[in-house]
């Protein structure tokens, strides 16, 4: 999770502590400090701004000054487009914009960006709106994406028919000069005779066309320049007044009114042969859409003008040009106007699959009698009756199934025939079609995650206004309190299951490597997931592994993966079916196979059911539950273990089977289990200071450890608790790792360093639950570390063993 803007970061707003603001703006900055989505608040009639951490990328510069300032004096530049949103928004009417564009100053240069906004008006007491609350989240990286895929196309369109190369060159310049707003844009080709370039035609903005030197030298512009285009890198210039490489050569910037300069370099074979560059007289930042956007027309220009160029050649002289065509990377054939194959390259005839002999002198509808009625045949036989030029991505299903696709470019020819540029594009449209689905499923994934995120708060509100209203009996009381318990719980996992997927891909997940009982994995398997069974009324039957079954591994994650097989069979299982859960040893590997007479599952989907953010088909209530991720992480830890996973289903209401193979460890030796004893509850009131700058927080907990006795004392400040240490001389502290002025780490410290609480049992509670985190509490003093929300059955062990401790002494 990312860091967030603490409450004590917003006090020295115009609207003061937090601990004085209206319950709204305390609930939306509750939300604010809790979401890692970017969010503000603008509160009273200066509508003064507050934000999140996740906010300050659209903020840029302006951080931490927008803090407390009015919203108005924060963008603006962008004042008069929120101020509709904004007004309507304080009429109490909610406002939601897409994907507006709008002109950000953020690093030191005014930059486009598209952003969604959704406001909200936030009530007082008595209805009135005191302000408003608003999630921004910028998609201009979608938008520019989407902007890219378009203009590709585009350019695509308008440099296909054309046969010049110089029109080729002014064609694809003019579009990028536009596109980007640029002065200026060149395309500069070297000369193999001289080793200077050359620039054949340039593009600018008023259209006047400037008096060019024939050639210049890269050295020309400053060695460093030259050093990292001729290593193939994009040159990015913002501010050419500034730049440390160009020191010593600003004379030449100076006179060509650069300001700002974007060099793509064309290296091809590990030779530098032309750059395209984009000239602003002004300072400008170049992000990496434009970059992207240059890299393409480069190399779109490049391989346009080397096509018109070698179609110029054949015209002028067949001779050479099979030489010519021999040499590119792509196939190349020759139709006379009969459709006689007259001659076809060696890189066409490999993708074709044949020999000259085969080719040569062949009607080519006869030789390839299937494309009659593909794209590409139809588009040859327009071009050939048209004579204007066409192209085409052709797919075709060979025997097996397999698809393969191909990009057909024809020109006619004087002749009457017509001349083919052909490549195999199918890498490039399977690698398409994998991120368009994979970008459909995490979509999916994300819409599925805010449904199940918000299930849970639904009861925790109602419970908590019943509790708010004070007219319940104990039971009432007992049974909200029960059920905001049990959807914290759930919410909880859910947080947990994300965190352990992306520790895990991430490679961030240490197993431990010690001799595992198979048996034992089995049964405290089938006693995590039992309740939820029984809770169906499902039949569970075990076959259990051979005595001595033992495998190397870590036993909680062991143990993790048969429950998440077991808790997923459960979920898709209806009431009152059969599950079956078999391990056995066979060889070297041991074997374990859970099967289930539930929904079953198409072909499809049996082949990605382990892959991140897959889901099969669900009701729109989600009545099962969960976010998908168990059987991913199934898939990652198995594999850690030297492991494979599988499954298989003979269809849809047929149920499935869920197979894992783990390597035997024939000749381990297993580690004594030394139960540990139980915790015994031992009489003893104990002195527990709770330091935790969240109010509600403290209080709470502080009730809940009253409840059982103890004696607590609640501070929110670190100082204080500190002094206030001295005289309680507590037994056990519970400290906040983010308190204000003094960390919880730092104030961990201090109270080791105090006779009077020396001996204290220090206890992290945090809302930080990383491995690192955990490490530098240790390191700072702390014996225990407990991520919110707290499991308190957990902490009352903790308190247990510290009375215990006091009265063995």
């Amino acid at each position: 999770m990312p860091g967030l803007l603490r409450s004590h970061d917003w006090s020295s707003s115009a609207l003061g502590p937090p601990s004085t603001w209206p319950p709204a703006l305390k609930t939306a900055a509750d939300m604010m400090l809790h979401s890692s989505f970017p969010m503000f608040v603008a509160w009273g009639p200066e509508l003064v701004f507050l934000y999140n951490d996740a906010t300050i990328p659209l903020l840029g510069e302006r951080h931490p000054a927008a803090l407390g300032a009015r919203l108005s004096e924060v963008w603006p530049e962008i004042w008069q487009y929120l101020v509709p949103m904004v007004d309507r928004a304080l009429s109490g009417k909610p406002v939601y914009h897409e994907d507006m564009e709008l002109s950000l100053r953020r690093r030191g240069y005014v930059e486009r960006a598209t952003v969604t906004f959704s406001f909200a008006p936030l009530h007082l007491a008595g209805g009135d709106v005191g302000g408003l609350f608003c999630t921004c989240i910028e998609t201009t990286a979608r938008v520019l994406a989407e902007r890219r895929a378009a203009f590709e196309l585009r350019v695509s369109d308008a440099i296909r028919p054309l046969l010049d190369p110089e029109e080729v060159i002014e064609t694809a310049s003019g579009l990028l000069g536009r596109e980007l707003r640029a002065a200026r844009v060149l395309y500069a080709e070297m000369s193999d005779a001289s080793g200077s370039f050359s620039v054949p035609r340039l593009w600018t903005q008023d259209g006047r066309r400037p008096q060019l030197r024939p050639q210049f030298q890269l050295d020309d512009f400053g060695p460093a320049i030259a050093a990292e285009l001729r290593a193939g890198s994009v040159v990015r210039i913002d501010d050419s007044a500034r730049d440390v490489r160009i020191a010593g050569f600003r004379s030449a910037y100076v006179a060509e009114r650069i300001g700002a300069l974007l060099t793509v370099p064309l290296v091809k074979r590990g030779r530098l042969i032309a750059c395209l560059a984009i000239h602003t007289p002004h300072p400008r930042h170049w992000s990496d859409h434009d970059t992207r956007l240059a890299r393409d027309v480069a190399e779109r220009t490049w391989s346009a003008a080397e096509a018109a160029r070698a179609q110029a050649e054949l015209r002028e002289e067949r001779d050479r040009s099979r030489y010519i065509f021999d040499a590119i990377t792509e196939g190349f054939a020759l139709f006379d106007r009969n459709w006689t194959i007259l001659q076809m390259n060696a890189e066409g005839l490999r993708i074709c699959g044949l020999e000259a002999g085969q080719v040569i002198g062949r009607n080519h509808w006869e030789l390839f009698p299937d494309s009659t009625d593909t794209e590409g045949g139809r588009m040859y036989r327009e071009v050939m009756r048209s004579r204007a030029a066409g192209s085409v991505e052709d797919c075709r299903v060979l025997e097996g199934g397999r698809r393969v696709w191909t990009e057909i470019r024809a020109y006619p020819t004087r002749d009457g025939g017509i001349a083919s540029f052909f490549r195999d594009i199918t890498d490039r449209k399977l690698a398409e079609d994998k991120l368009m689905e994979a970008d459909r499923r995490k979509d999916e994934f994300l819409a599925m995650l805010a449904h199940e995120l918000r299930n849970p708060l639904a009861p925790i509100s109602a419970a908590a206004e019943l509790l708010k209203l004070g007219a319940l009996d104990e039971q009432r009381v007992h049974q909200n309190s029960t059920i905001i318990g049990r959807q914290v719980r759930h919410m909880t996992r859910l947080v947990d299951d994300l965190l352990d997927v992306s520790r895990v891909t991430r490679g961030l997940i240490t197993l431990a490597r010690v001799a595992v009982d198979a048996r034992v994995v089995v049964d405290e398997a089938v006693e995590q997931v039992r309740p939820m069974i029984d809770a169906r009324a499902q039949q569970l039957t075990v076959r259990h592994p051979p005595h001595g079954a033992v495998v190397l591994g870590d036993k909680a994650r062991l143990v993790q993966v048969v429950a998440n097989v077991l808790g997923n069979a459960s979920k898709y299982t209806p009431e009152g079916r059969r599950i079956d859960l078999r391990a056995e040893a066979l060889g070297p590997r041991l074997v374990l196979s859970v099967r289930d007479e539930g929904i079953g599952m198409d072909r499809e989907l049996t082949g990605r059911v382990f892959d991140l953010f897959t889901q099969a088909e669900r009701s729109s209530d989600r009545s099962q539950g969960g976010l998908g991720l168990g059987l991913a992480l199934v898939k990652h830890l198995v594999e850690l273990h030297g492991g494979t996973v599988g499954c298989s289903s003979p269809g849809l209401g047929k149920g499935s089977t869920f197979v894992i193979t783990l390597p035997l460890e024939h000749d381990a030796v297993l580690a004594e289990d030394l139960p540990s004893a139980p915790s015994v509850p031992v009489a003893g009131r104990l002195k527990v200071l709770v330091v935790d700058d969240n109010a509600d927080a403290a209080e709470m907990l502080g009730m809940l450890l009253a409840s059982q006795g103890h004696e607590v004392v609640i501070e929110h400040d670190s100082l204080r608790a500190l002094e206030r240490a001295r005289s309680v001389r507590p037994d056990v502290c519970l400290l906040d790792i983010g308190l204000p002025e003094m960390d919880g780490k730092e104030l961990a410290r201090r109270l080791r360093q105090q006779s009077e609480t020396r001996e204290a049992l220090l206890v992290a509670v945090t809302g930080y639950g990383r491995p690192e985190d955990r490490e530098e509490a240790f390191a700072a003093g702390f014996q225990h570390h407990l991520v919110k929300p707290v499991n308190f059955d957990h902490l009352l062990q903790v308190l247990d063993s510290v009375r215990e401790g006091q009265s063995a002494a």
